[in-house]
């Protein structure tokens, strides 16, 4: 009977199905009867924001980290050390904090992570073209036919990608290797961190059987609720469901969820998948009215929403500005521009425009602003021959970027934020992919 195929994740050996590698030693092995077939992959950086600040701080290591900040902002990220304690992504900062009093608090640094994030982005296309980014920090990969171009099955481009990264970037990643997407994503989830798992298409009933139904992408806590009431708990009751039922009761979704159940997903890897909008926002430790102060916040998140644009190379033409009172209420206000940009102060005298007729006494809890309608950053911020002082702004904008650039982030400041506010925290800029799924 023919071995079963096997490979180290540290040294790429072939183990021959053992399950400990005979050339290093290692237990870090996989095996599997499907191994060298598949090819749909989903990789996912383990606590993207923390490990890249562990990186970065050597001292944070062995401590329990959170990225978020203020009294009454929320987790963007938290450690595995913090993890344990029960501290969740998007947790209010509050609960994270009783929750792991010894966690060291760190605000988002945005920039490093987008810097970062292409990095991770520029090694997976040099593994195929069909890179789908899901976020910042994770993207579907179709590694069909890559054989031929680097001598060796998908398997071990993943292993030896991972172990480069881990080398070279100083972050680790988990992956998940299946005959397609819905598989993928799961099986990512299943080894975290450093994590490596596959599924194969012959055993995937019985491992999605006895799950239950929220494992399904797209099966949120209101669906699982529905699905219960008429009987559907786990995904095995889904599998013994007939197709027709389903879709009596709950249309063309009925038959995707039959579909998925059976672990069935025709769904293509899109290298074309489009950014819908980057936005950043934050939310303050106290309640704020004050039209000056909500001006100086709006004022920095704009200058972190043009540096985003500005790193990806993309331009934007219809501003957000985002409101969220007291009692909860969110308040959305929108402009479109003449002509696509990329320049902080174009933003914020939209978005600022927009404030001032929201600011009315109201008391905000958080403050938001974004862009979209993504274009080519060569049609931005044309030269506007009657708003001249605004095409002056425009190349002293540009000259501010080179000196930060250079000099640091800190190393030139603008007037308006002479008197700048301190009492913002949670800063948080995110890039909105479409159909972006939920984040950790």
């Amino acid at each position: 009977m023919a071995a079963m195929p096997g490979l180290c994740r540290d040294c790429l050996a072939d183990t021959g199905g053992a399950l400990r590698c005979q050339r290093c030693g290692s237990p870090r092995t996989l095996v599997h009867g499907e191994l060298l077939a598949l090819s749909i992959a989903h990789i996912d950086c383990d606590a993207f924001y923390a490990a890249i600040e562990k990186r970065d701080d050597p001292s944070l290591r062995d401590k329990p980290l959170i990225i978020g900040g203020g009294k009454r902002g929320v987790v963007s990220t938290a450690c595995y050390l913090a993890r344990v304690t029960g501290v969740r992504s998007a947790m209010p900062m509050f609960k994270a904090r009783a929750l792991c009093p010894d966690a060291v608090v760190i605000k988002p640094n945005m920039a490093k992570y987008v810097a970062v994030g292409r990095q991770m982005r520029e090694r997976m296309l040099r593994l195929t073209p069909l890179v789908e980014p899901l976020s910042i920090d994770e993207a579907f990969l179709d590694l069909s036919g890559t054989q031929r171009l680097h001598g060796a099955p998908p398997a071990h481009l993943l292993a030896r990608f991972a172990r480069d990264v881990e080398a070279e970037i100083g972050i680790t990643v988990s992956i998940g290797l299946a005959p397609n997407k819905f598989l993928a994503k799961l099986a990512s989830d299943l080894d975290k961190p450093r994590g490596f798992a596959v599924i194969g298409a012959a055993e995937a009933r019985a491992f999605l059987a006895p799950r239950p139904v929220g494992a399904i992408w797209g099966v949120g806590k209101a669906t699982q609720e529905r699905l219960a009431r008429d009987g559907y708990r786990t995904i095995a009751d889904l599998q013994q469901a007939n197709d027709v039922d389903l879709a009596r009761k709950l249309g063309a979704e009925g038959l995707r969820l039959a579909r998925l159940a059976r672990g069935e997903d025709n769904r293509r890897v899109n290298p074309e998948r489009e950014t819908k909008s980057i936005s950043s926002e934050t939310t303050f430790d106290d309640d704020i009215a004050e039209f000056r102060f909500l001006e100086q916040t709006l004022f920095r998140l704009a200058e972190k929403v043009s540096a985003r644009l500005k790193a990806a190379e993309l331009s934007g033409r219809t501003v957000t500005l985002k409101l969220k009172t007291a009692d909860f209420r969110l308040i959305t206000r929108a402009r479109s521009l003449e002509a696509p940009t990329q320049l902080s102060h174009r933003l914020f005298d939209t978005a600022r425009e927009l404030l001032a007729r929201e600011t009315n006494g109201t008391r905000y809890r958080l403050i938001g602003v974004g862009v979209s309608e993504l274009e080519d950053p060569t049609l931005a911020d044309p030269a506007d021959l009657v708003d001249v002082q605004g095409t002056k702004r425009g190349v002293a904008e540009l000259a501010i970027d080179k000196l930060r650039a250079k000099f640091g982030t800190d190393a030139v400041g603008r007037g308006i934020l002479i008197d700048a506010p301190t009492r913002a925290s949670n800063a948080t800029s995110r890039t909105v992919p479409q159909e972006a799924p939920r984040k950790r």
